[in-house]
């Protein structure tokens, strides 16, 4: 994480959407969706509903947010990249 620190403005939006915003509540929400020991392990959800809000306030496309993803520093802090 203190890569991030280093790369990403303190001020930075993404930093303030993830210190205010706990995003546990997708889970409980989509709970009657997901079966943990039946098929493929599936994308973490909150991942899958911070790309679609990056779509959302940067009128991307979905191969656009994939894309960038994977240079933008930010995006790879936000959607928790450096976590495993």
């Amino acid at each position: 994480m203190d890569i991030y620190v280093l790369v990403i403005p303190a001020d930075h939006m993404l930093w303030k959407i993830n210190d205010f915003v706990d995003f546990s509540f997708i889970y409980n929400e989509l709970a009657n969706n997901y079966c943990p020991d039946v098929g493929r392990i599936a994308i973490d959800p909150i991942r899958r509903f911070k790309y679609l809000l990056l779509k959302v306030i940067d009128t991307l496309t979905d191969i656009d947010v994939v894309e960038r993803s994977l240079y933008d520093m930010s995006y790879k802090y936000f959607l928790g990249m450096a976590r495993g």
